[in-house]
């Protein structure tokens, strides 16, 4: 079974966000960039998938601007087999957005004919959490998202999923869509002699227009703002005054 990963180029999560001064979006100048955490996750299940002999290729895909190589080498270095990038953006500030992304990955699905695609449920730079579940119903697949655990079982994948209040365990014909969550697993570092070897295996280039796929974005960011600062508490002498001040401010 070959498993297909997308992932993202964004922001390493160590990094503090700038906005910039004329709002109108984030500050990417000089900043460290690194592949999205979720889809770190769902590169290391694939391989995980593969070392159990479960999985016979892993292929790694990217859409975005040229850099993103440097994504796909890492996901190499990890452990995929080879990958495909789709240079969709010239620009570092364009983002492609979700439905575009699930539209370019159902022509790389229909061309490479994957028994399952794991991605991660969202990536941190928009938060969207929409690609996996477009990309389901554009194929028609069966999905299941925000994994915490996965087990393939024949023609069927049993996963446990992070809801509300607990735990979901549901089991899904594939092949599937399925988003993976951070209790997955811990993902490997990629060792020196895997960097060096990850540089040697195949890396395809591609366009948008390669798959007659329009990525014209149909959103417009109005505005970029900081998160308003938290306003500064106050001291009380006694749990009567507590009572009080939450009584003036409505609290109680």
């Amino acid at each position: 079974m070959k498993v297909l990963v997308p992932v993202k180029r964004v922001i390493d999560y160590n990094v503090k966000v700038r906005v910039k001064a004329d709002s109108s979006g984030v500050d990417l100048a000089n900043v460290k960039m690194s592949m999205n955490p979720f889809d770190e996750i769902a590169v290391e299940e694939a391989i995980r998938l593969k070392e159990k002999g479960t999985a016979s290729e892993v292929v790694a895909v990217s859409i975005g601007v040229k850099q993103a190589q440097e994504t796909l080498r890492t996901a190499l270095a990890m452990g995929a087999d080879r990958a495909i990038l789709i240079n969709a953006a010239d620009d570092v500030h364009t983002d492609i957005e979700p439905l575009a992304v699930a539209k370019l990955l159902a022509k790389v699905v229909e061309e490479e004919q994957p028994g399952l695609v794991l991605c991660g449920k969202q990536a941190i730079d928009n938060d969207m959490n929409a690609t996996g579940q477009m990309l389901s119903a554009l194929l028609g697949w069966s999905q299941a998202t925000f994994a915490s655990e996965v087990e393939i079982e024949g023609e069927r994948a049993k996963v446990t999923r992070e809801v509300d209040g607990g735990l979901q365990t549901v089991s899904v014909n594939l092949p599937s869509i399925i988003s993976v969550d951070l209790r997955l697993n811990e993902p490997r570092y990629a060792s020196l002699p895997n960097i060096m070897k990850a540089k040697k295996k195949p890396l395809d280039e591609k366009t948008p227009a390669d798959y007659g796929v329009d990525v014209s974005p149909r959103l417009t960011v109005v505005e970029t703002k900081e998160p308003s600062e938290r306003a500064a508490g106050i001291k009380v002498g006694s749990v009567d005054e507590l009572v009080e001040k939450l009584k003036e401010a409505g609290a109680v």
